[in-house]
């Protein structure tokens, strides 16, 4: 092969043949000038891309420079076109070409040609939920084989059909360290280079991107792949219930005064019939019914002129969310890790999980009061007791950013409170030694609660997890329950008991921890249920729901197993 006086070779032609063994399906191979490597043989197949050194660096026997440098291995390097996102030609410019100088120091040589650059994620080597964007210049110094490259690597990324074209954004400018905007300023180019169009809402209220989602019209709607919230686990609701309270139709759970029956075949079912059922939204602080029924014992009417506009659940819609609040646990239970790049390139590549999504009544907001249902969805938590008084607490103090947690958290647990309150829930019996959700049926349970083995040899929730049905995205096995799914069907139920404070201040620890076991103690009890109901003793009913305050006496809960996959990795329902 005959090199030019300006380091790149002549043999701009294809190559007819597979370079080596391991690309015996190449459809497409040329030689380019890799940015900082060198001569490369760049090949495209069905699946993705891989490109291998024609020319080595330095010697092979040589293993050191003076910069401390290894030679370059002969192995090759490939890539996935699902781990692709964004193609973009350069025109002319520079491509830097790594040469051996005096003492085998490694020098760079700068030559002129056409360029183009792919940019693909990469996984972290010690943290492999950890996503990284990194970029490939190639140079060539022919104008139409650059282009050709480029027009068929877009070809290959348009068959990416799962991958979002328009989302809109909502970005809250005061969540978490009040960064939201610069967070979503220093993702913009990602979302640019992947061609996805997107339509950005600052709030500037509380409620107000609940307020959108419920008043945006169907048609609109339906322009959208999909909604992204940039904020916290608070945020996210937000916007999941003004997504979901106008537009989903569902029963309601038994309330506390009815009895709780088992159910025969679908978990999710319950003893009211859907005709009979009326869904009334709540404000964002969950005080007052926004939309309220006329009867109670007519389904609530959906908007019929938009409906072929958007039907819902829609598999193609998704809920996404870019972590930039105080805890992000959506985040962390989903993607594995909290970091908004990692959700951000989770989002363009289209990657989805399944998530659960807790149907939560409010039948009385005090004893007092009468039965006005209220409905709410929670994707990640309801806490009761000491986790109700933390968020009442922390409200005061949202000045302090994350750290209002830790403070609201060390009075309340000063205080050491008592709550009292009657539960019945559905239990879940498994059959020995078979722990498919399909095999486990549920049974009434009230007063005395058995407790469930707390160490147990379920199946962790992780990437590719069968339970749950979930690809492509790694997830968190830690947390309030390890081995609990983010899609099975089921919630768990905590119960913690009257017990010494420094004993409570152990599980709280236990809980931080990585690997600890927040529920090995006596006073913890444990149930996976599809369904509870909740009534408390005297005027205390504050409930903390995915970070966000929700205030009731009487309250019903059942889990409603994944109508549509997620969005944005979280990102898909996320």
């Amino acid at each position: 092969m005959e090199r030019k006086e300006d380091g790149y070779s002549q043999d701009d032609s294809y190559l007819t043949a597979p370079f080596n063994d391991g690309d015996e399906d190449s459809v497409l191979s040329s030689n380019f000038l890799l940015d900082t490597v060198g001569h490369v043989v760049l090949n495209q197949n069905s699946d993705g891309l891989s490109w291998q050194l024609v020319e080595y660096l330095y010697d092979e026997k040589d293993e050191s420079s003076c910069l401390g440098l290894r030679s370059v291995t002969k192995s090759g390097t490939k890539t996935k076109f699902s781990d692709v996102y964004a193609v973009e030609f350069l025109g002319w410019g520079f491509v830097r070409e790594p040469f051996l100088g005096a003492g085998g120091c490694i020098l760079d040589h700068s030559s002129q040609m056409y360029r183009f650059t792919v940019h693909v994620v990469q996984r972290s080597n010690t943290i492999p939920s950890l996503l990284t964007p990194f970029v490939y210049t190639f140079g060539h110094m022919n104008l139409e084989i650059c282009k050709t490259w480029v027009n068929q690597i877009n070809a290959s990324m348009d068959m990416e059909s799962k991958r979002p074209k328009n989302l809109l954004v909502f970005v809250h400018p005061r969540s978490g360290k009040e960064d939201g905007c610069g967070i979503w300023e220093a993702l913009t180019p990602i979302f640019s280079r992947a061609k996805v169009k997107t339509k950005v809402i600052v709030t500037q209220r509380a409620g107000h991107a609940h307020d959108v989602m419920t008043s945006i019209t169907n048609r609109e709607l339906n322009f959208y792949d999909g909604v992204v919230a940039v904020g916290g686990d608070g945020f996210f609701n937000e916007i999941l219930n003004g997504l979901l309270l106008s537009r989903h139709k569902a029963p309601y759970p038994p309330d506390p005064g009815d009895s709780i029956h088992p159910v025969e075949n679908e978990l999710n079912t319950t003893i009211h019939n859907a005709e009979e059922a009326i869904l009334e939204s709540c404000d964002h602080n969950g005080q007052s019914p926004l939309l309220t029924g006329s009867e109670h014992n007519r389904p609530q009417a959906l908007n019929c002129e938009q409906d072929s506009e958007f039907s819902f659940p829609n598999k193609r819609f998704r809920i996404g969310i870019i972590p930039a609040g105080s805890t992000d646990a959506i985040v962390i239970c989903t993607t594995g890790v909290r970091d908004p790049v990692t959700s951000a390139l989770h989002i363009v590549l289209g990657k989805r999980v399944n998530l659960d999504i807790a149907q939560i009544v409010r039948w009385k907001m005090t004893p007092a009061s009468s039965n006005e249902p209220c409905v709410r969805y929670a994707a990640s938590f309801a806490g009761y007791g000491f986790y109700g008084d933390v968020i009442t607490e922390s409200e005061k103090y949202r000045w302090m950013g994350p750290k209002r947690y830790d403070y609201a958290g060390t009075k309340v647990f000063l205080q050491h409170r008592s709550y009292e309150a009657e539960l019945s829930y559905l239990e879940v019996e498994s059959e020995k030694g078979n722990s498919s959700p399909e095999k486990e049926s549920p049974e009434i349970a009230t007063g005395a609660f058995p407790c469930l083995p707390t160490k147990s040899d379920r199946v962790s929730c992780s990437a590719n997890c069968s339970v749950c049905n979930t690809e492509g995205v790694d997830t968190a096995p830690d947390g309030l329950v390890a081995d609990a799914h983010l899609s099975d069907g089921f919630m768990h139920l905590i119960l913690i008991k009257d017990c010494p404070r420094p004993f409570y201040l152990w599980h709280l620890i236990q809980l931080t921890k990585r690997g600890g076991n927040p529920l090995d103690f006596d006073f913890v009890e444990h149930h996976k249920t599809p369904a509870f109901t909740f009534t408390s003793f005297g005027k205390e009913g504050v409930w903390n729901v995915d970070g966000e305050l929700f205030l009731a006496h009487q309250l019903s809960a059942q889990n409603w197993k994944h109508p549509c996959d997620g969005a944005v990795a979280v990102a898909e329902l996320i």
